[in-house]
């Protein structure tokens, strides 16, 4: 039978429910406490409308061309960090290989399931994100090792409540991580791979298990802490402040963005502390419930930062209509989280790249019908707002550095 390509991230979405254990699909989907953040992500989007312009020539190349933190990539949407644990073989690298496959960038998770130096050997645009976990000394060193490796920069998730994501309480029930894989933990969970024979033949056919350590929270050459173990450091570490940020950004003498960030006197604070990129985001929900949308602060962000740095979006992107809303309003680029882990988990390698591939056709379609031939060209004057969208000053005419640049 002839492959059929994912066309968009709902297709992904539906294949993943349907091949992933209850357990692994809950893990990823669910948003903290009652999930009312994920669902405001998610709704932000579609209540904004946009405005179609019709008999305009446009080129048969459209520009999608954009840059992230220094790098220039083809279109404007990134893959945000996350840890890729049980939803396919291909893990992490897979998705470093569509990515470069789709001309973009890859931002690899401090917890995820393989090393830093696997991912960049993969992708030219490699970033390593860091949670502020163990001393200053651990940091440091883990920090030279991401210089080793080659990353372009680093995202350091800042938010506090996503430093206890793993152990938010949810309404209907919180995800139990096992402590590495054992017999106990095989037998345990024997019932699940029978029920999911699909997903658990993907494991045998590569001769491998569902990865449960964290090689990166680790050092080169010393053992290598399980999921569990890496959380339990991060937790039990104290939050960090600004002074924190501003020791980072001199340790690194990098591009450096600070991830988690939706209020204005922050997004300021960031640039103070000499971060060159703001990401700003809820943590796609799994953060603070109830927190609206970090669309709505998107325009006051902007206002607040100007062109001292880019301003990158991140929660709840599904398609190229919410990419190009997410520019409207001030980003330079968006992330996505969700949409990869769905792909990954419904084709693996293959369907990340079909999924970062519908994004790109998305945003061209969109484009066509506001009638503009680049991401540079869509402005808030393309959009129909609702209340409650943070806007301060008047951002019609208002572009980052990044955009510009391009």
């Amino acid at each position: 039978m002839a492959h059929k390509p994912l066309e968009s991230v709902n297709e992904a979405h539906i294949k993943a429910k349907r091949l992933l254990p209850k357990d692994v699909y809950d893990a990823l989907e669910a948003g903290s406490d009652s999930g009312a953040t994920m669902s405001g992500n998610l709704a932000a989007f579609t209540q904004i409308g946009m405005i179609p312009r019709v008999g305009v020539a446009l080129p048969a190349q459209l520009d999608l061309a954009a840059t992230f933190m220094g790098q220039q990539i083809e279109m404007p949407v990134v893959v945000s960090p996350a840890a890729a644990f049980a939803m396919h073989p291909d893990g992490e690298v897979g998705v470093a290989r569509a990515a470069e496959r789709a001309g973009t960038a890859i931002g690899l998770s401090n917890v995820a399931s393989v090393g830093i130096e696997e991912v960049t050997k993969a992708n030219s645009r490699s970033f390593a994100q860091l949670y502020w976990s163990g001393d200053r000394d651990v940091i440091a060193a883990r920090v030279e090792r991401c210089r080793k490796a080659g990353v372009k920069g680093l995202i350091l998730t800042i938010d506090l409540s996503a430093t206890r994501v793993a152990y938010n309480p949810r309404d209907w029930g919180s995800p139990v991580y096992p402590d590495g894989i054992n017999l106990a933990t095989l037998v345990k969970y024997a019932p699940m791979a029978a029920s999911h024979p699909t997903w658990f033949l993907r494991y045998v056919k590569q001769r491998t298990l569902p990865g449960l350590n964290a090689p990166n929270m680790g050092t080169v050459g010393g053992p290598v802490p399980t999921l569990v173990g890496g959380l339990m450091e991060w937790l039990g570490t104290a939050v960090p402040t600004w002074d924190d940020v501003a020791w980072l950004a001199g340790l690194w003498g990098g591009p450096l963005m600070v991830k988690g960030i939706v209020a204005a006197d922050d997004a300021r604070r960031a640039v103070d502390a000499g971060a060159t990129a703001i990401s700003v985001s809820n943590h796609g929900g799994n953060n603070l419930d109830t927190t609206p949308s970090p669309l709505r602060f998107l325009p006051s962000v902007v206002s607040a930062v100007g062109d001292q740095v880019e301003v990158v979006y991140d929660s709840g992107v599904r398609r190229g209509t919410d990419v190009l809303k997410a520019l409207a309003l001030g980003a330079s680029t968006v992330m996505i989280g969700r949409p990869w882990f769905y792909a990954l988990a419904a084709d693996g390698e293959r369907g990340v790249y079909e999924v970062l591939e519908s994004f790109r056709g998305t945003i061209e379609r969109g484009l066509v019908s506001l009638g503009k031939s680049s991401i540079r060209d869509v402005t808030i004057d393309d959009l129909v707002l609702p209340d409650g969208f943070l806007i301060d000053t008047d951002l019609r005419h208002t572009r980052t550095t990044a955009r510009q640049g391009v």
